[in-house]
């Protein structure tokens, strides 16, 4: 229970990758830590790629993410949907400001770039949006897990228990 007391904010939108919400979720609030689920709507149940349903906790602008200690944003086609809003790119930016933990598992690499957060800092991610990443200034590298600074980030399903590893001993301190 390394997480007791430490707040998560975990985005969602439809079409998010299910593995990349849940897995990270369920270990997280395994060790301790809320969890909050967050979309546009309040109560809305959006579901994953392969029919995973997901009700949200809260709304984006239901929360301040000052009162968070961290954020994670799943890939999917989510991400797409979600770096068009002004609310979750300004939740980032204040994260990043704030020096707390981001994640970003596969394609969540969207929402950064968007947020305008990503240029200098080395990423991965799943192949698809590599030359996105390196297009917005980032610094790819083809790695299970790969940290700079605050922002932690994955390529997909099958490195997310490296990937939890390493998110939890960041946000442990």
């Amino acid at each position: 229970m390394q997480l007791q007391g430490k707040k998560i904010i975990q985005l969602v939108h439809n079409d998010f990758e299910d593995l990349e919400l849940w897995y990270p979720a369920l270990y997280l609030r395994g060790e301790g830590a809320t969890v909050d689920i967050i979309g546009e709507k309040r109560g809305k149940v959006y579901e994953g790629k392969h029919g995973v349903p997901v009700k949200t906790d809260y709304e984006f602008s239901d929360i301040d993410p000052s009162d968070y200690d961290a954020i994670l944003v799943p890939g999917g086609w989510a991400p797409a949907k979600l770096r068009r809003f002004e609310e979750v790119k300004n939740m980032l930016r204040h994260m990043d400001e704030s020096g707390k933990l981001i994640g970003i598992i596969c394609h969540a690499g969207w929402v950064p770039i968007s947020a305008g957060i990503i240029n200098g800092r080395e990423v991965t991610s799943t192949h698809a949006i590599k030359d996105d990443l390196i297009n917005a200034g980032a610094q790819w590298k083809d790695e299970a897990v790969v940290v700079d600074n605050n922002l932690v980030s994955s390529r997909r399903p099958p490195d997310l228990p490296f990937y939890m590893k390493t998110f939890t001993e960041k946000l442990a301190g």
